[in-house]
């Protein structure tokens, strides 16, 4: 476990703790769960762990709106609990990488709370992005088109606006605050010493606002990210930063420095080509947007994924391509959300096992490391009817047993239903059913 380099040739499986599996029968999966199913990921040929946000959260965006960032949601279990599954994780040689989510957080945070009550000026008001107009930065692009009609949300009890990218219970910090930089490194530095291998930096593009910009890739987030990354050098080896940064390849390979900022970063625009390259059956898109990708630095690495927990992101490609791939992959206006779509791979693919087979391929042989979707190595289905972008977040299918086999507790318990799609029955498609199963597609996934 003492390689550097060691993310350059890992296999990363995202997973959600409240999916995977619950011990306790009160329908959340938890990390005494997860525990109980790491020899299945051993099994699996996977390197690394990357979990989710598992941190008290109102739970308004799947614990992306993080209320503290010291601690871990009494649904999941406690920092015990997570201190053992690190062990257990690291015993198996798998390592683990946690969210580091710094852009924004949650409304009920205490951080916030102190803001909005504190007057203007003051150093807890200065924690956030706050402005007396809503007129400000009118060239950045609202990202969630379905939920928000602005950047600006009125607070009642500050009597001013607050900035925020995302949702509206999402109010951003101000990194225009020195303040705001120590918090995020006391963040930091308390999950890295309990032995966390990666932070997964999110929506790391917007973390700055300047007037006249869109808001996004501005130089502040570079000089702030080389900050970051020298703080975490001096104090700790082996580690790794991988940026979100969902832009074109000439944007997102900034996001590299000079070897100096994230060590990874997911390249967006090449995933939705690869499902239109097998659409199309045909190479172009796929090596017109490698020939776009710039060279990065030799001790940085492309983070490569086929799906993840949000929409399959359409953001990335013109709009002619954007039509096309709604037309080909989202008929339904109803599996539409923002600008993308909200389904797993198996039902992208009408579950054609030969097409699963070969953008599995495609992913594997792309210069990068690969990111797997847990549930998209057994070929599970979703549930678009289910709001947002839970569809995609059922709990994993591990028998035909009751709740196939993710929970004891009574089925209306459970945080989300399972799938029970006829072709996607949770019956039909689980972990037991493909174990005993050489030709099925966990066994071809494993090999």
């Amino acid at each position: 476990m003492s390689d550097p380099l060691w993310y350059k040739d890992a296999i990363i499986y995202e997973l959600h703790v409240r999916t995977f599996h619950d011990s306790n029968a009160d329908g959340i999966g938890d990390f005494r769960g997860l525990i109980e199913k790491l020899d299945y990921l051993q099994e699996l040929g996977i390197s690394a762990i990357w979990l989710l946000p598992f941190y008290p959260s109102p739970l308004k965006d799947d614990g992306y709106d993080i209320a503290n960032y010291l601690d871990v949601n009494p649904n999941y279990g406690t920092l015990d609990d997570f201190r053992a599954f690190l062990d257990a994780a690291h015993e198996r040689g798998l390592r683990v990488i946690t969210e580091l989510v710094i852009n924004h957080t949650s409304d009920q945070n205490p951080w916030f709370q102190k803001s909005r009550r504190a007057p203007p000026g003051s150093p807890e008001r200065e924690v956030y992005v706050w402005s007396d107009t809503p007129e400000k930065y009118k060239d950045a692009r609202i990202i969630f088109k379905d939920f928000e009609t602005s950047n600006w949300s009125w607070d009642p009890i500050a009597k001013s606006y607050y900035w925020h990218r995302f949702y509206s219970h999402q109010p951003d910090l101000n990194f225009d605050n020195a303040a705001v930089h120590e918090v995020v490194e006391r963040v930091c530095d308390f999950w890295l010493r309990l032995g966390v291998d990666g932070l997964r930096l999110d929506a790391v593009p917007y973390l700055y606002e300047r007037e006249g910009t869109n808001c996004e890739n501005l130089p502040e987030t570079h000089v702030y990210l080389k900050k970051l990354r020298t703080h975490i050098d001096a104090h700790f080896s082996g580690r790794m930063l991988l940026a979100e940064a969902n832009q074109w390849p000439e944007d997102a390979v900034a996001y590299f420095g000079n070897g100096d900022e994230s060590h990874m970063n997911f390249h967006f625009p090449l995933m939705p080509r690869m499902f239109m390259a097998l659409q199309m059956e045909d190479r172009f898109p796929i090596i017109d947007i490698l020939e776009q990708t710039p060279p990065i630095p030799d001790n940085c690495q492309w983070a490569m994924f086929l799906r993840n927990h949000d929409e399959l992101t359409l953001e990335m490609v013109t709009d002619e391509e954007r039509d096309y791939m709604w037309r080909v992959y989202a008929n339904d206006p109803t599996a539409r959300i923002n600008l993308g779509i909200r389904r797993r791979l198996a039902p992208l693919l009408v579950n054609s096992r030969r097409k699963i087979e070969l953008l599995n391929i495609l992913l594997f042989s792309m210069p990068g490391t690969p990111v797997l979707y847990y549930g998209d190595e057994i070929g599970m289905g979703d549930n678009f009817y289910l709001g947002d972008r839970n569809g995609c977040r059922t709990p994993m299918q591990w028998s035909a047993d009751r709740n196939a086999g993710f929970s004891k507790a009574n089925p209306q318990q459970l945080y989300l239903p399972i799938t029970i799609d006829p072709e996607y029955h949770y019956e039909a498609i689980n972990v037991e059913n493909q174990q005993k199963n050489l030709s099925s597609l966990l066994w071809w996934m494993r090999r």
